[in-house]
């Protein structure tokens, strides 16, 4: 018998977007970036193909809420549990992004140099890329090492607005 996972969403607006969240069984799931509705569907279809993905809004209200507070002020922490999903190194990156205090950045150089795991630049933006799990895993605190702004799996726009946002200097 093959039986698909259920992934609960709801959609909503934010200051920079629309975001769409999913929950499964064991938390957060997703928390995606759009241009719109139609777009954060397919970005949610596309990053989870094998789940049955049901809207419900009174499963998944409560974490599109939390999601769209943190987006609008994303210097504050996500207070519900993350379903991650990756392989090691990537779990890494994610829990060193965490790391990062509101209002700083690090260099994907940087970065690197603090997971336990042998990590390059090239695979920290690798793990940012693979990331469904819009600021709450931020992301967006990751800078060229000239402290610019490269990409960001939702836009470099968007990112410019988190970091500004946060207070960044």
């Amino acid at each position: 018998m093959n039986t698909r996972e259920t992934l609960y969403y709801a959609i909503g607006e934010a200051q920079i977007g629309t975001v769409i969240t999913a929950i499964s069984a064991k938390g957060v799931a997703a928390i995606l970036i759009a241009d719109d509705a139609a777009r954060a569907k397919r970005d949610l279809s596309t990053a989870f193909p094998d789940a049955q993905l049901i809207a419900d809004e009174t499963k998944a209200g409560d974490a599109l809420r939390a999601a769209i507070a943190l987006i609008n002020a994303p210097q504050n922490q996500f207070p519900l549990p993350l379903d991650l999903r990756g392989n090691a190194q990537e779990m890494a990156v994610w829990d060193a992004l965490r790391a990062i205090p509101s209002g700083e950045t690090r260099s994907y150089g940087e970065l690197a140099k603090t997971i336990t795991i042998p990590t390059t630049a090239q695979e920290v933006g690798a793990a940012c890329a693979a990331n469904r799990i819009a600021v709450a895993i931020p992301c967006h605190r990751v800078v060229k090492a000239d402290g610019g702004i490269s990409g960001y799996r939702w836009g470099v726009q968007r990112k410019q607005k988190l970091i500004n946002m946060e207070g960044v200097a």
